[in-house]
């Protein structure tokens, strides 16, 4: 029989889509493209904690998804030459599950928890002495007569990884020496990441058609080798030649997404807003209902980029659709006739 991972820990190979991205993934900071701050941050870290021969300090990694923070975690423990031991937040549903994950650590060893927002409380009691004291406080008999027993855990390196950050308690918080927000990428660092991925995946392609998934990828590199694998099979079906600018034009013609990088999905929550409620403001709760759509997935993945593209804002009665946002649509603002495409 296949020996299973133990619980709480996730298997790094267990989706195919991850798989890609583990293909592709940066192995050092020297190939890491985009984040110069936090990079040029991290590596200093790295090197004093080599140079100490000590663990380095708890790293908190908060952002949009899709923008490094599991590849960094990696980075992180490939140049301190140690190992690392992942899992994420719901992951965890006992003390114990937590409790054999810390015991198995190894001197310096990095333990990467993604999204570590979602912990439950009681784990993070366990969590608080582990990460200041390296120890792990066992309880021993129960009631009156119940007392704690500190059992020395070796020091490491928790490194948490969020995309909602402002749900992450301030005493989890606090208890990190190293904090870093990670941004959206540039056009131009997707480009080179695109190139970088091309060549690894041995396609050919033209900067220039590299260039325009880049624009349509939302700041984001997992959404632009995500397009890149998506280019690569309608030219690998459709044309059997190299990605240019008229396989990529018209492969996205297909997928239905624009330049803008809206899809089919972003419009329809945009144009929901705009039609239905007449721009709103909405509730998070009435505009889920209204699309069909979870309240973190468009909190975490559609809100972000529709506020980054100015057509969306965050207000205490709901979302609110802007003036761009009617102008995209073709609908004429609010208090005027509007031509519902809807």
């Amino acid at each position: 029989m296949k020996e299973q991972p133990p619980k709480g820990i996730l298997n790094p190979q267990r989706l195919e889509d991850e798989q890609y991205e583990v293909q592709l993934r940066p192995r050092t900071l020297q190939e890491f493209i985009g984040q110069p701050k936090v990079v040029a941050n991290v590596r200093i870290a790295i090197e004093a904690a080599r140079q100490r021969r000590e663990a380095m300090d708890h790293v908190l990694l908060y952002g949009p998804p899709g923008l490094g923070k599991t590849s960094l975690a990696m980075i992180i423990a490939s140049e301190l030459g140690v190992n690392i031991r992942t899992t994420s937040g719901p992951a965890i549903e006992k003390k114990g599950d937590l409790a054999a994950i810390l015991t198995n650590l190894e001197a310096c060893d990095v333990l990467f928890i993604d999204e570590i927002h979602r912990l439950h409380p009681a784990i993070e009691e366990v969590l608080y002495p582990a990460m200041e004291d390296f120890s792990l406080d066992l309880i021993i008999g129960e009631g009156p007569s119940a007392r704690s027993v500190p059992i020395p855990l070796p020091p490491f390196t928790l490194v948490g990884a969020t995309t909602r950050f402002a749900l992450l308690t301030k005493p989890l918080r606090d208890r990190f020496g190293i904090v870093h927000r990670l941004d959206y990428y540039t056009e131009d660092d997707l480009s080179v990441i695109l190139r970088n991925s091309a060549r690894i995946l041995g396609l050919e392609a033209d900067p220039a058609a590299l260039s325009d998934i880049a624009r349509r990828s939302r700041g984001t590199p997992r959404i632009a080798l995500r397009l890149l694998k998506r280019v690569r099979d309608f030219v690998q079906v459709r044309s059997h030649g190299k990605i240019d600018l008229e396989n990529v034009a018209e492969a996205f013609r297909l997928l239905d997404v624009d330049p803008r990088g809206m899809d089919d999905v972003t419009r329809h929550l945009l144009g929901v807003l705009v039609n239905k409620f007449q721009g709103g403001p909405v509730g998070i709760k009435t505009l889920s209902a209204a699309t069909g759509e979870e309240e973190d997935t468009i909190e975490e993945i559609y809100e972000p980029f529709l506020i980054q593209q100015g057509f969306l804002e965050r207000t205490p009665k709901g979302r609110l659709a802007t003036a761009a946002a009617f102008r995209y649509l073709g609908v004429e603002p609010a208090g005027t006739p509007q031509r519902k495409l809807f």
